[in-house]
């Protein structure tokens, strides 16, 4: 019975070597990819580039004009949570002005109305223009 015992603590011993092994390795990947994602998170525009689609950059420009002071620690933030995997997908010019509104941001946008006529895009002043 001794050497069955000592075989099975032999055994334990092993498994739990094995398992500091892999953790340790886990650890490790798990450094490594918080480097790869620092590298990523050092270039804001490449990480915004992933996240924003359409019109999302035009309201990102306009809520920086407006609110310089606190556009940097929002906008790091944003990044902060793609790169972290937390906000995924395209985020479109509607949901960032929704989301920046939601802030208590009333981000103002510049809006043109024009007027498709023969195949040509008229503003309402060109076309008030035309009928005097």
């Amino acid at each position: 019975m001794g050497d069955e015992d000592l075989e099975l603590w032999k055994q334990r011993k092993m498994l739990e070597m094995h398992r500091r092994m892999l953790s340790r390795i886990a650890e490790e990947e798990r450094r490594k990819a918080g480097k790869d994602k620092g590298e990523v998170a050092d270039d804001p525009g490449k990480v915004l580039g992933g996240i924003l689609a359409g019109r999302a950059w035009e309201v990102l420009q306009a809520a920086r004009r407006q609110f310089p002071d606190i556009m940097p620690s929002i906008e790091k933030a944003l990044i902060q949570l793609a790169v972290d995997g937390r906000v995924k997908g395209p985020i479109s010019g509607e949901q960032l002005l929704w989301f920046f509104r939601r802030l208590g941001m009333n981000v103002r946008l510049e809006t043109h109305i024009r007027i498709l006529e023969s195949g040509e895009l008229k503003t309402i002043a060109e076309k008030l223009r035309e009928r005097e």
